[in-house]
């Protein structure tokens, strides 16, 4: 940022002068808990050339929805001066895309509580501009909420930054520690309501938000549905239940998202559990999926595809899967049932999206259909024909 202002990275000297004493660094390294922060709570997202892109996920996802903080503008010089919800091609969320960390701070009624890192590149790291960005936040008094698989809470930098100015490093991936990490216990065979997994023929394709959207929507229909995040961006915007998966050795993984399973089941008693998916079954470089559909035993399986996205994320040399082959290989890998397919217009005109919904109706006979833009009525129906009991207990609840 040239603004002028002298950089607040310590030079070797006055680092070594502001490093905690033994007792403050151990204190600070203890990682806070996400659900400790009030909801509604201020923040400011940086996702710097990256927002509205696959990149910008989770700036994405939290201008589309946060119940934890409440967002006051984002950071992309790309996109300054447009709105965010516009930007991602949706309504106006009197949001602001700001050129730098000043311009958005320009733009506030008062501090931000909250930095928040929005961008989730593939190397799951920072760069050295923005360790200093996130550095200049930290001096002028913001808490740190980070996604990266980059640990800030365990570098001394930070950590150091964090006692001077007395704010706090959220790292939402940073596991449990490994002897608190629990393995399968075959206990989600206790688990008696529906559970469905939103997953994918690839990465960052929309599982999250298709999850968000279905369980807002039964919960408003009166069926009482609970999400189960399995990502940092769901963690941020205020998912009560949840786990990284992608942070936790693999071991643990099937086991970590079992109990979290189960905890949501005894302590909400819902009519439906909802998993967040990860990645893709079919991809080479991710495993979640497989352990997401070991540890959750799902009674159905809703699979987001994107038509026009030619190759997998990352990947050039990769084409995307058809739907047929992942509906294939997941119920061969699973017992279990695709019950229906969302799919992502990115790319798409609404006459294409149209046509790849009445074509991929005929071909799979499923449900099919766009979360973003056609009826709800549409996603919740996939669940209350594949479950009629729900459909049927809910109008004695609603009254």
């Amino acid at each position: 940022m040239s603004d002028g202002k002298e950089s607040v990275r310590p030079q070797s000297a006055r680092f070594e002068r502001a490093l905690p004493d033994p007792g403050k660094m151990a204190r600070a390294m203890m990682q806070p808990n996400v659900d400790d922060e009030p909801d509604g709570a201020t923040a400011v997202v940086y996702c710097e050339a990256n927002f509205g892109s696959i990149d910008g996920k989770t700036a994405n996802g939290l201008v589309r929805h946060s119940e934890r903080y409440r967002i006051l503008s984002v950071i992309d010089s790309k996109r300054a001066g447009t709105d965010a919800g516009i930007a991602l091609g949706e309504e106006h969320k009197a949001i602001p895309i700001c050129r730098d960390l000043a311009d958005a701070l320009s733009s506030s009624a008062s501090m931000p509580e909250f930095f928040i890192f929005g961008v989730a590149p593939a190397s799951g790291m920072l760069t050295g501009e923005e360790r200093r960005i996130v550095l200049e936040a930290m001096a002028l008094g913001m808490h740190i909420v980070n996604g990266l698989h980059e640990f800030l809470s365990d570098d001394l930098e930070f950590l150091a930054a964090s006692t001077a100015h007395n704010v706090r490093i959220l790292d939402i991936r940073k596991p449990r520690p490994k002897q608190e990490l629990r393995l399968f216990s075959g206990r989600i065979a206790e688990v008696t309501c529906p559970r469905i997994a939103v997953l994918g023929t690839d990465c960052a394709i929309g599982k999250r938000t298709t999850a968000t959207i279905l369980t807002m929507a039964l919960n408003e229909l009166g069926v009482k549905a609970v999400l189960v995040g399995t990502g940092q961006t769901g963690l941020m915007q205020g998912a009560r239940y949840g786990v990284a998966l992608d942070a936790v050795p693999s071991q643990f993984v099937s086991g970590e998202l079992e109990a979290t399973i189960v905890e949501a089941f005894e302590n909400e008693a819902p009519d439906v559990i909802i998993v967040e998916g990860q990645g893709s079954l079919s991809h080479p470089a991710f495993s979640t999926s497989s352990l997401i559909l070991r540890g959750c035993h799902p009674d159905g399986v809703i699979l987001q595809h994107a038509p026009a996205r030619p190759h997998r994320c990352d990947f050039e040399n990769m084409p995307m899967p058809s739907p047929t082959s992942e509906i294939r290989l997941i119920e061969m890998f699973a017992t279990t049932k695709v019950i229906g397919l969302t799919l992502n217009h990115e790319g798409m005109t609404s006459d294409e999206l149209e046509t790849a919904i009445a074509g991929y109706s005929a071909e799979l006979e499923i449900a099919v259909t766009d979360p973003l833009t056609e009826p709800i009525n549409r996603l919740t129906g996939m669940i209350l024909t594949a479950f009629p009991e729900l459909d049927q207990e809910r109008a004695p609840r609603a009254s």
